[in-house]
C-alpha cells in the first residue's frame, strides 16, 4: 500500500526556497509601494524637494483626480522654509495645519 501511494504521488515543480535566501540590506530593498514615498537626499535644497510629486493625477476615494507633493513646504517662525515629507513628517504637517486653524487668541477656528 505504501508503494502504491508513492506511485500515485503528484510531484509539482517547487520554486526556490525563499526562506534560505539571504535578506538584502535596507538600502537594497524597495520599502515603499509608491516611489514618491521615498525620502530624498537630505542635502537637496527645499526648492528641489518642492518639485517632487508622490502621487500624480490618481483618483481618490471620491473619484476626483489628485496630485500629492512628496514634500510640503512650510514657513518657519524665523522666516526660513522647511520641506516636510508627506509620510515621515505627517505628524508635523498635521501640527502645522492645526496651527493654521486657530485665531490670534489661540482658539480653534472651524471652517
Amino acid at each position: 500500500m505504501t508503494e502504491n501511494n508513492q506511485e500515485n504521488q503528484i510531484n509539482q515543480p517547487v520554486s526556490e526556497d525563499w526562506h534560505s535566501r539571504e535578506e538584502p540590506n535596507v538600502k537594497e530593498r524597495n520599502l515603499t509601494a509608491n516611489p514618491g514615498d521615498r525620502i530624498a537626499d537630505e542635502s537637496q535644497p527645499v526648492e528641489e524637494k518642492a518639485k517632487q510629486v508622490a502621487v500624480d493625477d490618481v483618483p481618490d476615494i471620491t473619484g476626483d483626480k489628485i496630485t500629492v507633493p512628496t514634500y510640503f513646504v512650510v514657513d518657519e517662525p524665523d522666516g526660513e522654509k522647511k520641506a516636510l515629507h508627506h509620510v515621515k513628517d505627517a505628524e508635523e504637517i498635521s501640527d502645522v495645519i492645526r496651527q493654521a486653524r486657530v485665531d490670534e487668541n489661540g482658539n480653534r477656528v472651524w471652517w
